[in-house]
């Protein structure tokens, strides 16, 4: 399997730049196919770099309307604007992060408790079903880091509906593996296949599709894909929860003895005004263990490294390597550089937002503020991501207006 990915903007551009020829109809026709490891050429495969803010949603898009315009590069132009909804939506819901975590330390207690799921599971993961296609992806994910997203869908619904395993712990597995993977695209990607995302419609992988979108390379059989329950909704019956206001942004104050942090969730600190900032201190903040209470992939740890340590060289500053353990160690760090502030371009709800909310009273003992800096792109979506990507789908003329795209 020769999938690799290079955790740095050069490499992020590079793959960007080799695709645009590809962004108008040539990924909308053939997006769907699922060529195997190695023979990804129809889709992107910018996800890595577009997770860790390498590239910019933004920046992604304008190429492909320069390329194709606004309407023969619409279908991509959607299909990157999706990930920007999630990250939205769960902005405007986290209890449904917060349910997840919760009911992911119950399904791994029950995990060690059970010896028949505990099995079910290892082999699952270990692609021993006997299942083909589900095996050759649990493989492929491993190896590789990356499923294509067609994958990913049939993937869960088997491991939901055919299988009966425990969504939460599926997705924890993409999770620890994925080097695309984050709270929001992974969590209700899950969701949305268990019919728990959009009530009622859960995602059933029919044999004929899987077939069609393979190219043959998987022909199994209507028996193989038995559905279990139609939806999983009886696991929510009170409904998806109210939506919030998106969370408070406190922004930098010049002046102040400021630490910047600097995390994988945002490697272009160049696009953010340091002007009047009196930084003391800078460090990078490793998270991936924090993914899951199980161990974290390799590969993904490794893609983090690589990323921190591109952002920092092209900030041209010297950091202090720190690593999410304890909370507090984030205000022991800032008040030995006798910094006031901590500045961070904003960290969206996930683990890494939890460890950096558990911080919260220490910094403030310390007498240390934390302050974020939002993108305009995230403050420009997020306000529509309610309810369904429809709505977002309709503001997305709007919005490349508002940027000057197109």
């Amino acid at each position: 399997m020769t999938d690799r990915w290079v955790g740095t903007r050069a490499a992020g551009l590079q793959a960007m730049e080799g695709f645009v020829p590809a962004m108008g109809r040539r990924y909308a026709n053939g997006r769907n196919y699922d060529d195997g490891p190695g023979n990804h050429r129809a889709v992107s495969r910018l996800s890595p770099y577009l997770r860790r803010r390498l590239l910019t949603e933004q920046e992604v898009i304008a190429a492909a309307v320069a390329a194709h315009g606004a309407e023969g590069a619409e279908k991509f132009v959607q299909e990157v604007v999706w990930r920007t909804y999630f990250k939205g939506w769960l902005e405007r819901r986290p209890q449904v992060w917060n349910a997840y975590v919760a009911g992911l330390a119950g399904d791994l207690a029950a995990l060690e408790s059970d010896r028949r799921l505990r099995r079910d599971v290892e082999r699952a993961e270990a692609g021993g079903t006997g299942i083909a296609c589900f095996d050759a992806w649990a493989e492929e994910l491993v190896e590789t880091g990356y499923l294509h997203n067609h994958a990913r869908m049939w993937f869960a619904s088997i491991w939901i509906f055919t299988l009966g395993l425990p969504w939460r712990i599926g997705a924890d597995f993409f999770l620890r593996h994925l080097l695309d993977g984050d709270a929001a695209s992974n969590t209700l990607g899950w969701r949305w296949v268990a019919g728990l995302h959009t009530r009622g419609k859960a995602y059933h992988a029919e044999a004929w599709n899987i077939a069609t979108y393979t190219r043959q390379r998987f022909t199994p059989r209507d028996s193989d894909l038995s559905r279990g329950a139609e939806t999983l909704e009886h696991l929510e019956p009170e409904g998806l929860p109210p939506v919030q206001p998106l969370r408070a942004v406190r922004a930098p104050e010049p002046g102040r003895p400021t630490a910047l942090l600097i995390t994988d969730e945002d490697g272009l600190i160049g696009d953010f005004d340091r002007d009047g900032l009196t930084i003391v201190a800078t460090a990078t903040l490793a998270t991936t263990a924090l993914r899951s209470p199980r161990a974290v992939a390799e590969p993904v740890a490794g893609f983090e490294a690589e990323a921190l340590a591109d952002t920092t060289a092209r900030a041209g500053v010297d950091a202090t390597p720190l690593t999410a353990l304890h909370p507090d160690d984030l205000a022991r760090w800032a008040a030995a550089a006798g910094a006031t502030q901590i500045v961070t371009p904003y960290v969206t709800c996930g683990p890494a937002s939890d460890w950096l909310r558990a911080a919260m009273p220490a910094l403030k003992r310390h007498g240390i503020a934390l302050a974020e800096w939002r993108r305009d792109w995230d403050a420009a979506v997020w306000p529509h991501a309610t309810a369904g990507f429809f709505k977002v789908k309709k503001q997305i003329p709007v919005v490349l207006e508002r940027f000057g795209i197109g």
